[in-house]
């Protein structure tokens, strides 16, 4: 297959390629488009060889569902049974890099849902990946568009890296905005009949941002923990390796002096990598630096996390050296990722 790359920043300008891609959708192709999050691989929501050729272009486990992705919130009615708590959480987040998991209409093939009798429903905010569901007039089913288990593509070029040849087309909408995926929510209810909200993977939409609209939210123990062994995943990134670099990642969690100490000798011991804050970098100097931002700057750490994984990937590294994130705030989602990158490896400094 012969990939064409059609450069988009503004859709108003880009009527024919939009219709040429939301035709490729149509018709069972695949096309990868920019969202706020990261860069996704689509096909036809309703489709089920679309959401075949989703998992083989990605070399993806079956199991594993996609969400759908819709040009309106109101328009998941057409694809899941929806409740009050769905569009309270739609008119506080829509459109915006929230994934919402509801039962699922019978249009909404058990393909593209990993067989399970939900399916995850999500509005963007970016204006190309808006348009292009608009022009495809159908739900989009989009994982992220890189090879499954490598890090999520930020940028065009990450996803030619995993995808040329595997795909229609790659829309280049420039460098994604926040860098890691959408936050997943799944709405339940408890033995009252009252619904409530379980976080199954953390994103730029945090927990407390969930609990001024919903007042209960659980956190799934498998945003922090291992997936047990032969568990379903509910959502997308609960697989045990996830979003890794071919090297292996190590996380150092200690006291900021004692973790620098260490990353000197091991630097004078060892080709390593070091994904480093910005005030780090001085201090580092000599070695194999990739700085991801300032140690408080929680947002920049999340934007360049998969670039940076991918800059380390293409250095001679043995090992990848990095800091363990915190687990409030923005910094749940910084650790949701990492854990999963780092094959749960963490060392005590």
């Amino acid at each position: 297959m012969k990939t064409q790359v059609f450069t988009i920043n503004d859709p108003s300008e880009a009527a024919e390629q939009l219709k040429a891609a939301g035709q490729i959708i149509r018709n069972g192709g695949l096309v990868v488009f920019p969202t706020e999050t990261v860069y996704g691989l689509g096909g036809d929501g309703t489709n089920p060889d679309a959401a075949a050729g989703i998992y083989a272009a990605k070399g993806r486990p079956s199991d594993n569902p996609l969400i759908i992705h819709i040009a309106d919130p109101e328009d998941a009615d057409a694809y899941a049974y929806t409740c009050p708590l769905y569009f309270a959480l739609a008119k506080a987040f829509m459109p915006g890099p929230l994934t919402v998991i509801m039962p699922k209409r019978d249009r909404v093939p058990f393909s593209v849902t990993g067989g399970l009798d939900s399916v995850a429903v999500r509005c963007p905010s970016h204006p190309v990946a808006n348009a292009l569901i608009r022009a495809a007039g159908t739900c989009i089913a989009a994982p992220s568009a890189n090879t499954s288990g490598k890090p999520s593509p930020t940028e065009a070029s990450h996803v030619l890296q995993d995808l040329n040849g595997k795909v229609d087309v790659i829309i280049d909408g420039g460098e994604c905005e926040i860098g890691l995926e959408s936050t997943i929510v799944k709405i339940l209810q408890d033995d009252q009949g009252q619904p409530y909200l379980l976080l199954l993977r953390p994103g730029a939409i945090t927990h407390d941002a969930l609990c001024c609209v919903c007042p209960r939210v659980d956190i799934a123990p498998a945003v922090a923990e291992r997936l047990a062994e032969n568990e379903r995943p509910l959502s997308p990134g609960m697989k045990y390796r996830h979003y890794a670099p071919t090297a292996p990642l190590v996380l150092l969690d200690g006291d900021a002096a004692d973790v620098l100490a260490f990353l000197r000798a091991e630097q004078a011991a060892k080709k390593c990598c070091v994904l480093c804050f910005d005030e780090e970098a001085d201090a580092l100097a000599g070695g194999q630096l990739i700085p991801v931002g300032a140690r408080d700057d929680l947002a920049t750490q999340a934007k360049r996390l998969f670039a940076a994984l991918r800059e380390a990937d293409a250095t001679d590294a043995e090992i990848i050296y990095a800091h363990l994130p915190p687990k409030d705030g923005l910094g749940l989602a910084l650790y949701n990722r990492m854990i999963r990158a780092a094959a749960h490896t963490v060392l005590k400094i």
